[in-house]
Parts: structure tokens; C-alpha cells; sequence
């Protein structure tokens, strides 16, 4: 039976920040690191002891993938990871997640704004 999006959410920030950050092009470690920062404008930071503990939990979920570098990065002991296609779609699925909370929490807060008169 193939693996429903659904049952991994909802997904803990590191792990979503991680996600994100691969839904581009695969990366190192470092790479993601600070692709994640860039996309939090410096307001969530992963140390490299949550990163690579995400990263394991991850790949034996089979929501990334280790992968090959670059050509001419052969010799490098760097490793790369990319989402699989069962991490795309969960981060596909968290953020239609988030986006009904957003808009729940919107609707919210407008019907507390006091209505002049």
C-alpha cells in the first residue's frame, strides 16, 4: 500500500524548514542550513545536530533521498539529499494545511475587530 501523505502531518518545523529547503534542487547539509536561514530571514537556525537527526529520520521515512553531487564535486565527502516523491507530496499536503490554518485564523480575528459605529 503506498504511503498517504496525510499521516505525517502535521510536520514539526525543523522537519518543514528542511523539506523546503529541498523542493528546489538537491544540497548538503551546509546548503541547507543556510537555505533555511535565507528563508526564515534569519529567525530559525538549525544546528547541525537537528539537521542530520531530521535528515536520517527522513530518508527512513522515505521523504528524501541521499543522491549524488556534482561532477566536479567527486572527491567530496559531502553528502546530497533531494525530497522523494512521498516528500513532495507531504509538503505539498502541510502547506495546504497551513494555508486553511491561515485562513481560519484570519476569519477569526476579523470578526474580533470591533465595528465602528
Amino acid at each position: 500500500m503506498k504511503p498517504d501523505p496525510d499521516d505525517y502531518l502535521p510536520l514539526a518545523p525543523a522537519t518543514l524548514h528542511i523539506l523546503l529547503s529541498l523542493a528546489g534542487e538537491p544540497m548538503h547539509g551546509y546548503g541547507i542550513m543556510q537555505e533555511v536561514l535565507r528563508q526564515s530571514d534569519g529567525r530559525y537556525n538549525l544546528g547541525p545536530g537537528t539537521l542530520y537527526d531530521n535528515l536520517q529520520r527522513l530518508m527512513k521515512r522515505r521523504m528524501v533521498e541521499e543522491v549524488a553531487g556534482p561532477a566536479a564535486e567527486e572527491s567530496s565527502r559531502r553528502r546530497y539529499y533531494r525530497l522523494s516523491q512521498l516528500g513532495r507530496g507531504v509538503l505539498s499536503q502541510e502547506i495546504a494545511r497551513l494555508e486553511d490554518v491561515v485562513h481560519e485564523g484570519r476569519a477569526r480575528l476579523r470578526a474580533l475587530k470591533p465595528r465602528r459605529a
